[in-house]
């Protein structure tokens, strides 16, 4: 795939996330959504019109071309086998997870209580699972992309179920720069769809958000968590109390 074509395709995914269609780039740009498809399909844009389309998906043109460089050699998702290495040894999900936040080897051993010599094993074991490329000085190359996810329903997520979603909604998330909200009514079928899509668009902001912030030096960014969650959703409790009739209507 040429790079132009690896672009386009770039953009159209940064597009898809945010919500936006064709209509809306075709409203924007003034042209008609024939010409937008054709636009899309030759790869023939103008810098201006790139850089107006960038503009509707939150982008600028440097942050294109670095997710191309990132599509290059950076992978979504581990196997089976790789996430259960890395929940069988906390020490080596520890360091995967320093790694992941852009932690440099001298950020680990002065933080955790670890040698330099056994952090470079840990790293050398992130490298042969291709999470990490270990260069001379013991410097890290992150081959995660920006939209990696671990396994639906794997050993990590499974992890986190039995370790720590408990432990993180232990707080009444009233301390600063902490927020909760929980939100439950009725929406269309269309309106779920829509906000599963901002949902979406949010947690790439929030990825976009690390990637820039990964330069800052390691006392200038803090941890966080953060959980975004949708789903049709009754309480037990209440569900108990429907007649049978609905019951049966929920499961056609």
């Amino acid at each position: 795939m040429s790079q132009s074509t690896e672009l386009v395709q770039l953009l159209k995914r940064n597009l898809k996330a945010n919500g936006l269609t064709y209509a809306d780039v075709a409203r924007v740009l003034s042209l008609s959504q024939a010409s937008i498809k054709r636009m899309f399909a030759s790869g023939h844009f103008t810098l201006e019109r790139l850089e107006q389309i960038c503009d509707m998906a939150h982008l600028n043109l440097s942050d294109l071309v670095r997710q191309l460089d990132e599509s290059k050699y950076r992978i979504t998702r581990l196997t089976e086998e790789q996430e259960n290495e890395l929940v069988s040894d906390l020490n080596l999900l520890l360091i995967a997870v320093c790694a992941r936040s852009h932690w440099t080897l001298e950020d680990i051993v002065r933080v955790y209580d670890m040698t330099e010599h056994e952090a470079i094993r840990y790293l050398a074991r992130l490298d042969r699972l291709g999470l990490i490329e270990l260069l001379p000085g013991n410097r890290l190359r992150l081959l995660v992309a920006r939209d990696f996810q671990w396994i639906p329903g794997g050993p990590i997520e499974r992890f986190y179920e039995e370790r720590i979603q408990n432990e993180f909604f232990e707080s009444s998330f009233a301390g600063a720069n902490e927020f909760r909200v929980f939100s439950s009514g009725m929406l269309s079928k269309e309106s779920q769809a829509l906000l599963c899509r901002r949902l979406h668009s949010l947690a790439g902001e929030v990825a976009a958000m690390m990637s820039e912030d990964a330069s800052l030096p390691l006392h200038q960014r803090h941890s966080i968590g953060m959980v975004l969650a949708m789903r049709p959703w009754e309480l037990s409790v209440f569900k108990k109390l429907q007649r049978a009739s609905v019951v049966a209507g929920d499961s056609d």
